[in-house]
């Protein structure tokens, strides 16, 4: 519930690996300054306890950030209570890199426990990143109205879903997630893939969308990539990725 002349409190847990969180940070700080009622705080995992009790937003955009159970809990309650949560790209990724000197494979543990029955889902794998059409599903609904079927460059995820979700956004996939210990089974089905999903729990509503890959040229050294070369800003300069953030934004107040 908004506060004393219509405040409201966000929180913002932007961190974890593989990813430009300066560049994303900003850019959601920037979007969310948009709105002079709203006021942010700031945090790289989810050790916001505290924060979120009294927080009527969230929004998180991470990889490979592990709540807490005490933290599940109160991202739980949160959501229960009526909070709108934003959870962005990796939110819903737990991912073990491989061994030094192993197999380049990665594993995406069940680690989230309830969590990922109140985010509707958790990430298994994804193929190369590369250009892929996004469908639009609910083409009625206030967050998609308007918008056309467009071609983004990101990773497109393949996850695991968990309850009822209203599927607004999704993308056609069957085939191989090479890299991934589940990669040669996990998209061999021919089911859509969520791309942006609403997920009811309790009073509250999750917002996932998938889309947001973004790395800088010194975000990946832990896997011995001193420097990519490049930079990716992939889905941030598609338009309409710009767009579902700025609707959301709108309709959680």
């Amino acid at each position: 519930m908004a506060g004393p002349a219509g405040r409201l409190d966000a929180v913002l847990v932007c961190g974890g690996k593989w990813h430009d969180f300066d560049y994303a940070r900003l850019r959601l700080l920037e979007l969310l300054g948009e709105h002079p009622q709203v006021r942010t705080t700031v945090h790289q995992d989810y050790d916001c306890v505290a924060a979120l009790e009294k927080a009527d937003l969230l929004v998180t955009y991470t990889c490979d950030v592990r709540p807490r159970a005490a933290e599940r809990a109160a991202l739980a309650r949160f959501v229960e209570r009526g909070g709108r949560w934003l959870a962005l790209h990796g939110t819903n990724a737990v991912i073990e890199a491989p061994a030094p000197g192993g197999p380049r494979v990665f594993t995406t543990p069940r680690l989230l426990g309830g969590l990922a029955e109140v985010l509707g889902s958790q990430f298994v794998a994804h193929p190369p990143i590369e250009p892929y059409e996004v469908q639009v599903t609910r083409p009625g609904h206030p967050l998609v109205a308007g918008i056309e079927p467009f071609t983004v460059t990101d990773e497109l995820y393949v996850c695991e879903l968990h309850g009822e979700l209203e599927v607004l956004l999704h993308a056609e996939y069957t085939g191989p997630c090479r890299g991934f210990a589940e990669g040669d089974t996990a998209a061999l089905d021919d089911a859509p893939r969520p791309v942006l999903y609403l997920k009811r729990h309790g009073l509250g509503e999750v917002c996932c969308f998938t889309l947001g890959h973004c790395r800088g040229r010194y975000d990946v050294q832990d896997l011995g990539v001193d420097d990519t070369g490049r930079v990716d800003r992939g889905p941030w300069e598609t338009p309409e990725f710009v767009t579902v953030l700025r609707r959301w934004q709108w309709r959680a107040m």
